[in-house]
């Protein structure tokens, strides 16, 4: 084997490669964008594929209401607990 024969060697080599990657990375691009369109659909449809939550498709509503952000989350606040004041009057 001559070095014009390791050369020519190396250079299918890399186009080989660079030929193989293109067409797996075309491929799984293509399998990507097309069955990821039908995910961009408003998630309010009943054909929607995204679920947000088990009340949106099984619900009466057509419209789910969510807690705005700054609505009480419940009675108890978490970082109030008797424990952590208890901690953070000890620090």
């Amino acid at each position: 084997m001559t070095l014009a024969d390791l050369g020519t060697l190396l250079v299918g080599f890399g186009q080989a490669f660079i030929a193989s990657s293109t067409f797996i990375l075309a491929l799984f691009l293509g399998f990507c964008i097309v069955l990821g369109f039908p995910k961009l659909r408003s998630t309010m449809s009943s054909r929607s594929m995204v679920i947000k939550s088990l009340e949106e498709r099984v619900g009466q509503e057509r419209f789910v209401r969510y807690m705005p952000p700054d609505a009480p989350r419940g009675p108890i606040d978490v970082l109030k607990t008797p424990e952590l004041l208890e901690r953070a009057k000890k620090a």
